[in-house]
């Protein structure tokens, strides 16, 4: 029995190893222009196989990585200490703040979507880490972006906050093992425009709003001269995510 027990062992190893062991260099053909970055393939415990008389570890292939992106105000500086979360398409919440989405289960075992909220440095620069499941050679995940998801929050307990211009942002990020190729697509992005000059005949007007004129500041009064440190005027109402 202990010799049926170690063959059975051995024949099961075999093709695990083939599968799991001396991975290749990864390949990546990037068309994400640098969103996407920090890319590594990893080995991770995802469960166990039960057998009549043993069990063995099941092991499943992510790709670690990182989205990448920077935060700015209205004039291109950068802004620190702003978050950006993910939030995977049906996911649910996980310890530490992520986000994870089951994508594979049964029994024994299960998959998750991993992603890790980033906080913008000193540069504006932001990095979301990430470890998704590659099945059949590849990864193909849908969600959403969303930028400093508690400002609102924020505002009430600190009285400021830095409002996002953009609330949040749909996207998909792809990737074949085989071929390398990655992209990072984002959806329908809303652009701004404001009529400008006077035109001719039927154009002479076109429909729609300009932006609003600049609020001018107010004179001190005489009798209540302003106090130092007044009010900041508002330069971080939203952030450019270029639109």
């Amino acid at each position: 029995m202990k010799h049926i027990r170690l063959f059975l062992i051995v024949l099961l190893a075999a093709p695990l190893a083939g599968c799991f062991g001396g991975l290749k260099r990864l390949k990546v053909v990037d068309y994400t222009d640098q969103r996407v970055g920090d890319l590594s393939i990893t080995k991770k415990m995802i469960g166990k196989r039960e057998f009549l008389f043993f069990s063995t570890n099941k092991e499943g292939v992510f790709l670690d990585g990182n989205v990448q992106g920077v935060i700015t105000d209205y004039q291109g500086n950068p802004i620190e200490g702003v978050t950006v979360t993910v939030r995977p398409d049906t996911g649910k919440a996980q310890a530490g703040g992520g986000e994870e989405l089951p994508a594979e289960e049964n029994a024994n075992s299960s998959i998750n979507l991993s992603f890790a909220p980033g906080i913008s440095d000193t540069q504006g620069l932001y990095k979301i880490h990430f470890s998704l499941p590659v099945t059949d050679d590849e990864v193909d995940v849908r969600g959403k972006l969303v930028y400093n998801p508690g400002w609102d929050q924020q505002k009430l307990n600190l009285g400021k906050a830095y409002e996002p211009q953009m609330k949040d942002s749909p996207f998909r990020l792809y990737y074949n093992l085989k071929s390398g190729f990655l992209a990072f697509a984002e959806g329908v992005r809303k652009i701004i425009v404001q009529p400008v000059g006077e035109g001719q005949g039927r154009m002479k007007n076109l429909p729609g709003s300009k932006a609003p004129e600049p609020a001018k500041p107010a004179a001190p009064s005489e009798t209540a001269p302003a106090a130092a440190g007044a009010a900041e005027e508002d330069l971080f109402k939203g952030f450019d995510f270029g639109q």
